[in-house]
């Protein structure tokens, strides 16, 4: 069993729960091992992995993608890698393409980025065939699992699967961050997606490709103009409106054929409490744990000044029980 979430004492409110390990908690310093993974579009990605001890052809594996902007330094990530290899779990941390170093291509990743993982994938699977596979998505990397996971139906290879503060029905979230302090996340985030897209001037004619001048960028003011200058037509969509209705994993949840858990607050600040599904619009396979409080990726429980990171705690507990 385990014990269900109840914020720290002092950290109830949401945004506590969203930016506390991102200023308190300490980096483990894992020590990864990175490995290169090539696309067959000439394009690459890094894989960040970090083993168990006495790690062997039979060690399960687990899958972790990270949220927008986030990579193997994310507090989330190194903190779950961390306890799920204490038990006996070998993990890989998968990188959107971009993610901490430039990749080769004008595009980049999108919340449903799904052929990327599917390759990955199925090297994997090759190069551990004896391995169960297991998989945890934050975030928008939550969001793209759960489309994985509708995709790949009874072929699916995980034995359990997990999606964390996904935002499964984007254009609500996109809406919801330009409401009140919501906007603060925002603006960090488009200041990290935008800083990356001045990058990509200078390496490639991206003025050709989606029509707006480099000096531009600076006035993008919200997701939905980021998405409609860049991330819609740069992956094949028409507007930032058709990639979220695409791409929004809340309509395939009945598809998912696999053990899945669904966690989530009703007072995550990234997103509405109408993004969650009703017990009709899910498949059988899924549980959804949908709690008041733990704001976004953050679920911390005890004290504030003795934190202890549940959704952690939680992930390994339901990958462990048979």
């Amino acid at each position: 069993m385990y014990k269900k979430f109840t914020p720290a004492f002092g950290l109830k409110n949401k945004h506590l729960q969203t930016l506390y390990s991102t200023f308190f908690k300490p980096s483990l310093n894992l020590d990864f091992e990175i490995e290169r993974f090539e696309f067959e579009d000439t394009d690459f990605t890094q894989c960040y992995w970090y083993k168990t001890k006495n790690s062997n052809k039979n060690t399960p594996v687990v899958m972790l993608f990270h949220g927008l902007a986030g990579s193997y330094k994310s507090p989330y990530i190194q903190g779950t890698m961390k306890k799920l290899s204490d038990v006996g779990f070998d993990c890989v941390l998968i990188h959107f393409r971009g993610c901490d170093i430039p990749n080769n291509l004008p595009r980049s990743y999108h919340s449903a980025d799904t052929q990327d993982a599917k390759e990955i994938l199925n090297s994997l699977q090759k190069r551990y065939s004896d391995n169960k596979f297991y998989a945890v998505g934050y975030s928008i990397g939550g969001n793209m699992l759960l489309n994985l996971l509708a995709q790949l139906k009874d072929a699916s290879p995980f034995e359990k699967a997990i999606s964390v503060s996904a935002p499964m029905q984007l254009d609500i979230c996109a809406n919801s961050m330009n409401k009140g302090f919501s906007r603060f996340y925002q603006y960090i985030l488009l200041k990290d997606l935008k800083k990356a897209l001045e990058e990509k001037f200078d390496r490639f004619d991206m003025q050709s490709l989606i029509g707006i001048k480099k000096s531009q960028i600076k006035d993008i003011k919200d997701f939905w103009e980021f998405d409609n200058i860049y991330t819609a037509p740069i992956h094949g969509f028409k507007t930032a409106q058709n990639y979220y209705k695409v791409c929004s994993a809340k309509q395939y949840l009945k598809d998912i054929q696999t053990q899945t858990l669904i966690i989530h607050s009703r007072d995550d600040p990234f997103m509405s409490e109408e993004i969650l599904p009703n017990a009709d619009e899910i498949s059988p396979c899924i549980e959804l744990e949908i709690y008041d409080y733990g704001g976004h990726v953050g679920f911390i429980s005890n004290s504030i000044f003795r934190a202890n990171y549940w959704l952690e705690e939680r992930i390994v507990n339901y990958f462990s029980i048979k």
